[in-house]
């Protein structure tokens, strides 16, 4: 496909996400708008909008091209075990609606890690949110470079772009559309972006079953009876990193650590009036991430049926990533090109736009202490909340640089995988403060949050490789719970009295 075609697409969406930004933000811009959106936000928007934050770019590309690939040391396919995750995601999307919201209600907070000065210290607060800002900072910009990869390998590369312009100008776009509006704007256009996100998955379906000549009643009845369609693994619980224990546990308290312990998503859901309407956003998002999901893992196995026949090989392409956007954009006409590319696009801008905002509020409401001002939307405090937002944008351009520079994707994957680590000890902090009656160490708490990922990081590299047990999605979970018994053992006694936006308050 012409890149000009693609390129004229892009222009035309980052238009309509301009005029959006305008739109919601011309009678308000301040501080509220941007932090909350007024705590006037409609739960259905909010709930519809999550989807395209929580599914990335990376998602959007790599769930499909996973379903073929054998990991290494293993001799079946991943097919549909990925579900096995989602699963896991969805029981821990309850657990958050039902525990940790009602705790941030409660508390009527802006920025979650403010419930870690109530109830843990001044130190145990600043650690959580430095934790947030380096783990979100490092994670949107992994998933944003490798999605300009794929940008860059398709469009960018035909007129020779350099790469610093590609990713510059997609960051400067996203600057524009939230600077004002903040949260309010970044509600509606997830909307929309959740739209062409959902639009391209169920249009790719139907285009790539018409390429292989079946109607797409006979696609689903044919990635039904295939290999492809396996989900459950029972066997090996402990060579296996896909066996169902693991994934489901490991989803389960991914989705807590990353999700209910994260500024970015729960910023959303504290920006609606109640606590009921924020627990039935989460449930009606539940629901459709579920079946979103069971549809990309549906178009991985049509990619690969699609592969199959027109003789596309994975080694060719370097890597299963490729696939997706090789069918879309190269042996599909013009139509699904652009179709792929609007959900690519949607994906990766609804996560880039949310992380930005969320990074601004909680710089500004637990490094900068807006909300312990007499008027939070003073036009000073204003002003220094866009030139924060502007930073964070320069910081996510050196990120992703600093990716591209060198150049070796197995040490990318691991500093991605680093960030990984890090939200550990945010659920070993949380898990402290709601679960005990304890004091902590505040002093300690810095060198605990980061020792333990570095004691994991150790044990996972240059332990569990020599043993019978591979370590996968719950890594998370020994993480957290070493970061509780360091906390645990170096804790003082019980508190006095309330235990300060516990449960025990």
């Amino acid at each position: 496909m012409s890149p000009i075609i693609l390129l004229s697409f892009l222009v035309v969406y980052f238009g309509i996400l301009l005029a959006v930004s305008h739109f919601t933000s011309k009678n308000s811009a301040d501080n509220s708008t941007f932090f909350v959106a007024n705590r006037n936000s409609k739960w259905y928007m909010v709930a519809f909008g999550m989807i395209g934050t929580a599914l990335s770019g990376v998602t959007f590309i790599s769930v499909p091209g996973d379903v073929g690939n054998t990991p290494a040391g293993l001799t079946e396919p991943n097919n549909f075990s990925y579900f096995q995750f989602v699963l896991g995601n969805a029981i821990g999307f309850i657990i958050i609606a039902y525990v940790l919201l009602p705790l941030y209600y409660r508390m009527h907070l802006t920025s979650i890690y403010t419930y870690l000065e109530e109830r843990l210290g001044h130190k145990s607060y600043k650690s959580g949110a430095m934790i947030f800002l380096v783990s979100r900072t490092i994670g949107s910009a992994f998933r944003l470079y490798l999605v300009a990869i794929v940008l860059q390998r398709y469009i960018f590369d035909a007129w020779n772009v350099p790469f610093i312009l590609t990713v510059s100008v997609c960051l400067v776009l996203i600057w524009l559309y939230t600077n004002k509006g903040g949260l309010k704007t970044i509600i509606i256009t997830d909307t929309l972006q959740t739209t062409f996100l959902l639009l391209a998955v169920v249009l790719s379906i139907y285009f790539m079953a018409d390429g292989l000549g079946w109607t797409v009643t006979e696609a689903f009845e044919k990635v039904k009876e295939s290999s492809y369609s396996k989900i459950f693994i029972w066997e090996n619980l402990l060579g296996d990193t896909r066996n169902i224990w693991k994934h489901i546990i490991g989803g389960i308290f991914v989705t807590i650590a990353m999700t209910g312990l994260d500024q970015d998503l729960m910023q959303k859901n504290l920006s609606m009036k109640t606590i009921g309407e924020a627990q039935k956003n989460m449930m009606t998002f539940t629901s459709i991430f579920v079946v979103i999901n069971l549809f990309f893992l549906a178009v991985g196995a049509l990619l690969y049926f699609y592969a199959e026949a027109n003789g596309i090989s994975i080694k060719d392409l370097g890597k299963s990533d490729y696939l997706y956007p090789e069918i879309a954009l190269r042996h599909l006409s013009i139509l699904p090109g652009i179709i792929f590319m609007m959900g690519l696009t949607a994906a990766t801008f609804a996560t880039t736009d949310s992380a930005l905002t969320a990074l601004t509020t909680s710089y500004c409401v637990d490094f900068l202490n807006f909300n312990k001002k007499e008027n939070p939307n003073d036009p000073k405090l204003v002003k220094q909340r866009n030139y924060v937002h502007f930073a964070f944008s320069i910081v996510m351009l050196l990120v992703i640089l600093l990716f591209h520079w060198i150049n070796d994707e197995s040490v990318v994957s691991a500093i991605f995988k680093i960030a990984g680590y890090t939200y550990g000890p945010l659920l070993g902090l949380f898990s402290f403060g709601i679960l005990t009656k304890r004091r902590v160490n505040d002093n300690l708490v810095p060198y605990i949050c980061v020792l333990a990922p570095i004691l994991m990081f150790l044990l996972t590299t240059y332990v569990l490789p020599h043993t019978a047990y591979k370590i996968g999605f719950e890594l998370i979970v020994y993480n957290g719970l070493l970061t509780y018994l360091l906390l645990l053992v170096t804790s003082p006694g019980k508190v006095e009295g309330r235990v300060a936006g516990s449960r025990h308050a």
